[in-house]
């Protein structure tokens, strides 16, 4: 008997009649024999929803009590599915995150789980019960709601997983596994069999929407092995896992790319030590993650200082910049939200040299200038103009020979 944790999004449980698709399907995998723990988020829309409700009773709402707003989404659909395999002749019980307990630090709307207790969901499991988890959500040491953030329902599923010791987590989206880039972008794009915790890691940071970071996260650091399915359709989905015969993987897996990105440049300010911290630390006090750094070299005593933020952050970013460069003496601050970051991803690149040369050369090729380079042991990342982004990533991807027929 394997314990299996199954993740549902919103748009799985999106309806009255799509609630009941996954307690059928949670009702056939305990028919295998299986022990069942499910994780839900909301309703598709319903977080959306909370969320307008409200910033309209509060322009600026307590993050306590939003925590605790938000978290009656779930709560929604615990109790409904609990109802449904009730409803299909299988024993249910639903938690909340401060039922299970799922135990949390106390930073509202962003916590991150410490800890949790998994007595009570084995004690259900043994009585022969498939246990319903409201993800998204825990309680923090005072006894306070607390919410994990967007994505966060994937985050729990892994976690819950982990401290189960769970055989696998399949978390059940409306894609049917992990493909080769977007095939909204390349129509070629190819659903993967397999890949690793790291390339899904630098995959989810770099843009790619299918797995929340944290969560693979988690799963890297607890060696949880996550299958992404499709909630729609029958499948193998794409296991995410530990490397495995590194020396033979494909030197690239997958082309990612995000459109949350833009540019903000510094040019002649000072070439003296602590210029960089003394731009880059008011920046990251007010929360504001940086990504790709450059610093051109030194001309008469000066310096030309960019970095990437996201596009989200780029107004705030500016004028945090603006009151700096004053003080520094710097020339001027330039700005550009029309950017993207494309991105080749795989552990085989490890032990394969020249992928950056083709990266480089296929995209001069199209006459596509990269603005910016940024690289790890895994990944190459360029930024480019955002018009240029489409066929920036067709261009890679079939330059690493990444199609395929994609199975759908």
């Amino acid at each position: 008997m394997a314990l299996i944790v199954q993740k549902f999004g919103g748009t799985s449980v999106g309806s009255v009649e799509r609630i009941r698709e996954v307690a059928k399907r949670a009702i056939r995998t305990r028919q295998e024999g299986h022990q069942v723990v499910i994780v839900v988020s909301a309703m598709s829309g319903e977080t959306d929803r909370l969320l307008h409700l409200g910033r309209a009773v509060s322009p600026k709402p307590a993050e306590r009590e939003m925590d605790t707003l938000l978290a009656t989404g779930e709560q929604v659909t615990i109790a409904l599915l609990a109802m449904a395999l009730e409803g299909l002749g299988q024993k249910a019980v639903s938690y909340t995150g401060g039922q299970v307990p799922i135990l949390t630090d106390t930073a509202h709307t962003k916590a991150r789980i410490q800890h949790i207790a998994s007595e009570r969901i084995r004690a259900a499991l043994d009585a022969g019960k498939i246990v319903v988890v409201a993800g998204f959500q825990g309680v923090d040491p005072d006894g306070n709601i607390t919410t994990l953030g967007r994505g966060g329902s994937d985050t729990t599923a892994v976690a819950l997983a982990a401290a189960l010791h769970a055989d696998e987590c399949a978390i059940y989206t409306d894609v049917d596994g992990i493909y080769t880039t977007d095939p909204r972008v390349e129509s070629r794009a190819r659903r993967l069999d397999r890949i690793t915790f790291e390339e899904m890691l630098e995959m989810a940071s770099l843009g790619a929407k299918v797995l929340q970071t944290r969560s693979v996260e988690f799963a890297m650091k607890y060696n949880v092995p996550v299958r992404v399915l499709s909630s729609f359709t029958d499948g193998t989905g794409t296991l995410v896992t530990n490397e495995e015969n590194p020396v033979e993987a494909p030197r690239v897996s997958g082309i990612a790319f995000s459109r949350n990105e833009a540019k903000i440049t510094v040019p002649g300010v000072p070439d003296r030590p602590g210029i960089a911290h003394a731009i880059l630390g008011p920046i990251s006090a007010a929360h504001i993650n940086v990504d790709v750094i450059i610093q051109n070299v030194s001309e008469a005593g000066k310096t030309d200082f960019t970095f990437t933020v996201e596009r989200s952050d780029f107004a705030k970013a500016m004028d945090i910049v603006r009151d700096i460069a004053q003080g520094l003496g710097a020339d001027a601050v330039q700005g550009d939200e029309h950017i993207v970051k494309v991105s080749v991803v795989g552990v085989g690149m490890r032990s394969h040299a020249g992928i950056a040369a083709t990266m480089f050369a296929s995209l001069a090729q199209e006459n596509i200038n990269i603005q910016m380079i940024s690289t790890s042991e895994i990944k190459i990342s360029v930024v480019v103009d955002e018009k240029y982004l489409e066929l920036a990533v067709r261009t890679l991807h079939t330059a690493f020979a990444l199609h395929g027929e994609a199975a759908l």
